[in-house]
C-alpha cells in the first residue's frame, strides 16, 4: 500500500435544475455539502444528474477536479465580461464532487484504487467536457477550452462504499497501469490520436464502454470522432 499526498478540500452535491435560457437542465451547479456524505455504486447521497445517458452511472459514480487548476482559470478567465461573479472563486465550478488538493490528471491513472473517507474508488476515466459547460461560464467556447488545456477531471467508480467529508485524505491504495494517466489519455482524445499500436495498447486497459468504443473506433476506422454535438450542442 502506497501514501500519497493528496486530500479533499470539499464535498459537493446538487440537485437537477434550469441551465441558462435555453431550456436546459442541469445538476451543473454543485454545491459544498458539510456534513460527511455517503458513497455508494451511483454516487454521492443526495447528488443527482440530469441526462443519465452521459453522466452519471457506476463508471461516473463520482468527478475529481483539481482545485489548483482554478488559479490558471482566473488568469484566463479573467476579462470576460459574461463569467458569473465569483464562480471560480470556490470549488463547484466544473462539476466536481470532489475538489481535490495536491494532485490533478498527471497525477492519477486509469485503474487505480484509492481511500476516500472510508470509502474505495477506482479511477475509470477523464470527463470528456460537453457544451453545458458554456452554458455555466458564459464562455462560447468553455468546453473546447477544458478539452485543449487537459484539465478536465476524472471519474471514478465505487469499489468499496463508505463516508467521506471535507479534510478527508485521498490514499493511493494500488497502481496497475502507471503507464497511463488520465493526462495522457485525455492528449489521446484531444489530439485525435488513431496508430494502431497505440489504440491497442489502450485497449488492453480497464476502460469503461464508452471510452473503449471511442478508442476501438479509431483503431479500426483511423479517424477520431466528430466533438461538434458535445462541444457545442
Amino acid at each position: 500500500m502506497h501514501s500519497f499526498p493528496a486530500r479533499i478540500l470539499q464535498v459537493l452535491s446538487g440537485p437537477v435544475a434550469p441551465l441558462g435560457t435555453t431550456g436546459a437542465t442541469s445538476a451543473i451547479d454543485k454545491r459544498p455539502v458539510a456534513q460527511p456524505v455517503a458513497i455508494g455504486p451511483q454516487g454521492l447521497s443526495g447528488d443527482a444528474q440530469a441526462d443519465l445517458r452521459v453522466h452519471g452511472g457506476p463508471d461516473k459514480a463520482v468527478h475529481l477536479y483539481a482545485w489548483a487548476h482554478y488559479a490558471q482559470w482566473q488568469r484566463e478567465l479573467g476579462g470576460e465580461a459574461a463569467l458569473p461573479p465569483g464562480l471560480l472563486q470556490a470549488p463547484g465550478a466544473f462539476c466536481e464532487n470532489l475538489a481535490v488538493a495536491d494532485v490533478d490528471e498527471g497525477g492519477v491513472c486509469i485503474g487505480d484504487h484509492w481511500r476516500a473517507g472510508t470509502a474505495v474508488l477506482q479511477v475509470t476515466q477523464g470527463r470528456q467536457p460537453c457544451w453545458k459547460l458554456n452554458l455555466r461560464f458564459g464562455v462560447p467556447d468553455m468546453a473546447a477550452r477544458v478539452q485543449q488545456t487537459l484539465r478536465a477531471g476524472w471519474y471514478c467508480r465505487t469499489l468499496q462504499p463508505g463516508i467521506v467529508q471535507a479534510g478527508d485524505a485521498l490514499e493511493l491504495l494500488e497502481r496497475p497501469h502507471p503507464g497511463w494517466t488520465v493526462e495522457r489519455l485525455l492528449a489521446l482524445i484531444r489530439d485525435r490520436e488513431c496508430q494502431p499500436y497505440l489504440m491497442g495498447q489502450v485497449l488492453e486497459l480497464p476502460l469503461p464502454p464508452s471510452w473503449r468504443k471511442l478508442f476501438a473506433r479509431r483503431m479500426e476506422q483511423g479517424l477520431a470522432e466528430d466533438w461538434q454535438a458535445r462541444l457545442q450542442g
